[in-house]
């Protein structure tokens, strides 16, 4: 993959853009600009989307933080200090260093691979099982499986929303922009609200490492499941989990 560019045309950004928007008691969502990826020459527009927790004890963890401005950073001051930033899996990085920077004493959590990546500078690494600072809030597992990718998935228990980063993404095609952007988009697979198509065969041969996750998901009973590309499953996250991992299961 090639570094992130700007342009935002090619994609109509979920709004608002850069605002906390409450989904449940102490979880918020924050939309982000578009970046693009790409392969070799093509590149593909990438809605961001962070995730936002309060834990019990009033200290903030933060998901995929996506690019701040300052506007944000003084909501997020307002919320409560920021203790954990955490990069799900090796491409959730690119946006963590502001965050870092701004919130010295904030511990930065590094997904499986994301070391080798990244220059951020991460102070711990996820688990399979979450670390004593938030198991009263948040569950969580490693997917593995897949030869390509692992991506630490997390259940917040209190709202009973599921978090993922690029397990799940489902393009909205009325938001896109270009015939060729819609080609790229059905040809990758992430219209439907499953993984893209390259990253389900990266599991060939490790469905069995990945299948008792997805037991692990549809046991948490999530009602909502957040992402980081595209729409987000406001209900029905135990049919919606059904409908992704169809293949795994």
């Amino acid at each position: 993959m090639s570094d992130p560019a700007s342009k935002q045309s090619d994609y109509r950004a979920y709004e608002p853009q850069n605002q906390l928007q409450p989904i449940g008691k102490d979880i918020w969502i924050v939309d982000g600009p578009v970046l693009h990826w790409g392969y070799g020459g093509w590149k593909l527009p990438f809605p961001t989307r962070m995730t936002v927790i309060r834990l019990a004890g009033g200290e903030l963890w933060l998901h995929s933080p996506t690019k701040p401005d300052e506007i944000l950073l003084a909501d997020i001051d307002a919320l409560g200090p920021v203790t954990h930033l955490v990069s799900p899996n090796a491409i959730h990085h690119v946006s963590l260093d502001p965050w870092s920077k701004r919130y010295p004493n904030a511990r930065v959590w590094a997904s499986p691979g994301v070391r080798k990546r990244s220059s951020v500078s991460f102070s711990d690494d996820l688990s399979d099982l979450p670390p004593p600072e938030w198991e009263d809030d948040i569950d969580q597992r490693i997917a593995r499986g897949s030869f390509a990718m692992e991506e630490v998935v997390f259940f917040h228990k209190a709202s009973k929303t599921l978090i993922l980063a690029d397990l799940i993404e489902n393009y909205e095609m009325d938001r896109l922009k270009g015939r060729f952007n819609r080609f790229l988009v059905r040809l990758a697979g992430v219209h439907k609200a499953k993984a893209p198509v390259d990253f389900r065969l990266s599991f060939l041969g490790g469905k069995h490492r990945f299948r008792p996750v997805v037991e692990w998901m549809l046991a948490c009973q999530p009602e909502r499941i957040i992402i980081a590309h595209g729409k987000w499953i406001e209900k029905g996250g135990v049919a919606a989990l059904h409908r992704a991992f169809d293949w795994a299961l």
